[in-house]
């Protein structure tokens, strides 16, 4: 039977084919891809560093037919050259026996060439990959870290073949150059951005790229794009959040920070809410298999805090376990993390408090920063970590500039924690530097000092207020309404009365805005507003000001009396006429008990009807005040801003002031409350 010459280049195609997929090797040239393009089966190319081959219908590797020069397989060239001569093509199976006679290899010896040939293939494409592509990428990156704005890192995008893994690098770039811009910059920026012809292309590739890209590139993708702006409604978004959830399975700590950073700040619907849900699965399954601190801080931020109670005694408690791990960052960490979880663990917060209290003077600012925002937000106070920092700061404040001082004082004051030394300090240092202060600055510096009740020793008390004083007015003309009311309050509460400032704050105008039913502090604004009126009354009654229309508010109204008071009062008297319960002065001034005494006999005696005492000097009127823990500096029996000047104002009207602290109080046995009050009321 005779052959055809097509059919018979078939039959030695097909024959090749066989040989391939048993896995034998060519012989008699000297690489497998020189084989296959001798035969046409398909020509080489080269891209990118990388042999393919076209028309490779058969669906065979590449990877299969290259190898290198150097090494050779020699098998009888009879294999592919000779036919059998009964002309059945058919005739020979390749078997795993070899046959001397015949010339082919063991199966043994084919399979050990064949992994020889593919590690050699590998090892080759490694080095391809190193030297070609490495290059252009660093390139790539190089000219992206010194992109300024969207607008260029989009250029740069129109400019550059960028695969869907450079997509996030190009996103997150696009954000970071706005993170430092001003507002108005920011909204310039990201209107060219929008308007841009390139943005749509990267966010068309973005949305065809999500299904291969990592689980990195999924978060910093989504985090980019919902800071930059791009609607949470889009497609885009939702394809992101969509693949996210089906491979959430996949992610690691890092990613899984990312995102939950993302997820926190989106707005609520329906795919953001089942991603939240899938993190706290996750976080909970993943619990017992975490093992790295880092990790555990990781998932416990991951899960906020509105999850579940049980969860979070959970993550609690394998923080506790992994204690003995904690590096100083990490103890430093955890205040943050607790803070995230909106979770007051004791132990933790105690335990990482005294690590950073041994390492105070190797933890950088912005650091201690972050410590004391998570106390103020877990309403955690230790008395030992907040001197440790205060006296920290005390003695290094050369190092210190003007505005990392005042950020430290009202996170103290936020605290309640009054450091005498670091406010003494200052002081000095603002009357040194008052010019280098800014609105923002005098307010705070206003606002600590009056919160506090700190008034700095009393050589240059009168210096401080002036100099502050001095420079609040400087910026009158910038100030809006509040800020003035704000302003002119601190100066009142610390007994100091600028005049200029007064009058602008007494304006029709100003006084109609303060109290104008469209503002959403009129409320706090009258409160101020009367006790300025009251300071001016009592300590500066020379001011001529026009009377304030507010709506007052009863005081007596939220006071309750304290019934250990009252019984210690009885105890003491023994008859409810020689005292007064619950009297309010001014309309402000709420006391609790006044007690007349006889100063000569030292004993009480009957308060008239209309509390006329007359000009009997000998009779004293005390006035017994029970102040809640909030109304004194942390750790001290020192009146913060209203109480103090209740007892300022309440002296200047005769009263001699007993104070009370009613958690304090609430400490002591029945007759210590007797020997402690009697001891304040009848000694001076």
């Amino acid at each position: 039977m005779t052959i055809h010459s097509a059919g018979n280049h078939l039959v030695r195609i097909l024959r090749l084919c066989s040989f391939f997929s048993h896995r034998c090797v060519l012989t008699g040239v000297r690489s497998h891809a020189t084989c296959i393009q001798t035969y046409r089966f398909a020509p080489v190319r080269r891209q990118n560093g990388f042999l393919y081959y076209l028309g490779n219908c058969l669906d065979l590797k590449s990877n299969r037919f290259h190898s290198s020069e150097k090494t050779e397989y020699r098998i009888p060239t009879a294999v592919i050259e000779r036919e059998p001569e009964d002309g059945n093509i058919y005739s020979r199976e390749i078997s795993g026996v070899s046959d001397p006679s015949d010339g082919h290899l063991s199966k043994r010896t084919i399979m050990q060439n064949l992994e020889a040939l593919e590690e050699e293939f590998v090892t080759e494409q490694k080095s391809l990959s190193s030297a070609e592509r490495i290059k252009p990428l660093e390139k790539f990156f190089d000219r992206l870290q010194m992109c300024t704005s969207p607008s260029d890192v989009l250029d740069l995008y129109k400019e550059s073949t960028v695969t869907w893994k450079q997509v996030s690098n190009c996103l997150m770039t696009m954000w970071k150059t706005t993170k430092k811009m001003s507002e108005d910059q920011k909204r310039y920026e990201r209107k060219l951005m929008f308007e841009h012809p390139v943005f749509e292309k990267i966010c068309q590739q973005t949305l065809k790229g999500a299904q291969l890209m990592s689980c990195s590139d999924l978060s910093y993708s989504l985090f980019a794009l919902v800071k930059i702006g791009v609607s949470q409604n889009s497609r885009l978004v939702h394809t992101l959040l969509r693949v996210i959830q089906e491979r959430l399975n996949e992610f690691d700590e890092r990613a899984l920070s990312v995102l939950s950073s993302c997820v926190k700040n989106m707005e609520d619907n329906k795919s953001v809410n089942a991603l939240r849900v899938g993190l706290r699965l996750l976080v909970e399954l993943r619990i017992p298999v975490i093992k790295r601190v880092m990790a555990l801080q990781t998932m416990m931020r991951c899960i906020g805090q509105d999850a579940p109670l049980p969860l979070k005694k959970k993550l609690e408690n394998k923080a506790i376990s992994l204690l003995n791990e904690f590096t100083l960052p990490n103890c430093q960490y955890m205040f943050v993390t607790l803070a995230v979880m909106d979770h007051r663990s004791l132990p933790l917060l105690e335990t990482c408090s005294n690590r950073i209290i041994e390492n105070i003077h190797s933890i950088p600012f912005w650091r201690l920063v972050h410590i004391l925002q998570s106390c103020k937000d877990l309403w955690y106070r230790s008395p030992a970590l907040l001197s440790a920092i205060g006296n920290h700061v005390a003695a290094s404040l050369a190092i210190w500039q003007v505005k990392q001082l005042i950020l430290f004082l009202v996170l103290f004051s936020e605290l309640n924690f009054r450091h005498i030394e670091l406010m003494n300090a200052f002081a000095q240092i603002i009357l040194a530097k008052s010019e280098s202060l800014t609105l923002k600055d005098v307010l705070s510096v206003l606002r600590v000092y009056s919160l506090l009740n700190h008034r700095p020793d009393e050589g240059w008390i009168e210096q401080f207020l002036q100099t502050v004083s001095d420079v609040f007015e400087l910026y009158l003309s910038k100030c809006s309404s509040q800020e003035l009311l704000r302003g002119v309050y601190s100066l009142c509460l610390m007994g100091h009365y600028p005049q200029v400032a007064l009058n602008q704050l007494f304006r029709d105008d100003v006084l109609n805005e303060l109290c104008s039913s469209a503002s959403v502090y009129r409320e706090a604004n009258e409160q101020m507003l009367q006790c300025i009126n009251l300071c001016l009354e009592l300590e500066n009654p020379s001011f001529i000001r026009q009377p304030v229309n507010t709506t007052v508010v009863d005081p007596s109204l939220s006071h309750s009396v304290n019934a250990e008071l009252q019984k210690t009062v009885d105890t003491i008297l023994g008859d409810s006429s020689l005292y007064q319960q619950g009297l309010m002065l001014k309309n402000l001034l709420f006391i609790d008990y006044v007690i007349a005494l006889d100063q000569k006999s030292k004993n009480v005696v009957p308060i008239p009807q209309d509390d006329e005492i007359g000009s009997e000097s000998d009779i004293q009127r005390v006035a017994v005040l029970c102040a809640p823990v909030s109304a004194f500096c942390f750790g001290t029996s020192h009146p913060k801003d209203r109480l103090a000047m209740k007892i300022r104002h309440l002296k200047v009207l005769g009263y001699h002031a007993v104070l009370v602290s009613e958690h304090e109080f609430g400490k002591l046995s029945e007759d210590e409350r007797v020997g402690f009050l009697k001891s304040a009321i009848f000694t001076e």
